[in-house]
């Protein structure tokens, strides 16, 4: 199953400030919602790091997302293994589809594919 990118999630209460924080390693903002902000560098631009405040539609907020080829592939897989889902699959209206996962060590991962 391809991984397109790995990008740790940090919790913020303070989303500017963490955005200039981030800032001076090279980090710009690429996507902003508000609640959840895509930092990305401009020389790698899948080297990201995302903000999140709160999480909009899910219970818990992830703790690091991995951007898939097939989502309902590794949905599968991970239900057929016996992983936890702590949010089931499902398409967002923000144009991704996801789940996220509990990994051994109590991490909420985040896994998803754009639409």
């Amino acid at each position: 199953m391809p991984v397109r990118r790995v990008v740790p999630d940090i919790r913020s209460e303070a989303m500017e400030e963490s955005r200039d924080f981030y800032g001076l390693l090279g980090f710009e903002e690429v996507m902003n919602q508000g609640w959840v902000m895509t930092l990305a560098s401009s020389s790698c631009p899948t080297a990201q790091v995302t903000l999140t405040s709160h999480d909009r539609s899910a219970p818990v907020v992830p703790d690091i997302s991995i951007e898939v080829d097939d989502v309902d592939a590794a949905y599968a897989v991970m239900r057929e293994s016996g992983a936890d889902i702590v949010y089931p699959l499902r398409d967002e209206e923000w144009g991704v589809r996801r789940f996220f996962v509990l990994d051994p060590n109590g991490t909420v991962v985040n896994v998803l594919s754009h639409r």
